[in-house]
């Protein structure tokens, strides 16, 4: 499977949404890999993590974001569960629960219900070690400052407004991944 294959099937090459989704997933992707390659004893499947690391965003063009040159109807928060719908089309039911789990640390029912997200509703956090590690990766980088990798405190900062929970469980990444 080709990543860049799939992506163009809903991307135009020359678009800039496809230059943006494609400069990020490769720095979550490169992220992921560099930090799984320093836990051999995790026995993560590093093909796998490339794959579901350059497609956990495949839905974003089905969402209402100018900035990153993507015109759909739906809100951002649902590009998540979005492309894992399109990933199960595909035929990549693994890949599909990395896009479905990778938004913040993860979605809750209780947030989803409590914040009146419009989700489906079910529980949407990464489960595997391999779906933790790329969510992880992912919140270094943003689609606006394509290349620019955030510190730790400042990802941490960003998290803060979606509750304690989050903020809890990238700090367990931090330890897990980064030994901090």
């Amino acid at each position: 499977m080709n990543p860049i294959d799939i992506i163009s099937k809903y991307y135009p090459a020359e678009s800039e949404a496809w230059h943006i989704l494609v400069t990020h997933s490769r720095s979550v992707t490169d992220k992921a890999l560099s930090l799984a390659r320093l836990h051999p004893e995790m026995e993560l499947d590093l093909p796998f993590i490339e794959e579901a690391a350059m497609l956990h965003d495949i839905g974003i063009f089905l969402c209402n974001a100018p900035e990153i040159d993507c015109h759909g109807s739906a809100e951002y928060i649902c590009h998540g569960y979005l492309g894992a719908d399109l990933m199960r089309k595909e035929g990549f039911p693994r890949h599909a629960l990395v896009c479905e789990r990778h938004t913040g640390t993860g979605i809750t029912l209780d947030m989803i219900e409590q914040r009146h997200l419009p989700l489906p509703h079910r529980i949407m956090v990464p489960v595997s070690l391999e779906e933790q590690l790329i969510c992880f990766a992912d919140k270094f980088y943003s689609k606006t400052k394509l290349d620019k990798e955030k510190p730790v405190e400042k990802v941490k900062q960003g998290l803060v407004k979606y509750g304690e929970e989050t903020v809890i469980r990238f700090d367990n990444w931090c330890k897990l991944f980064l030994g901090e």
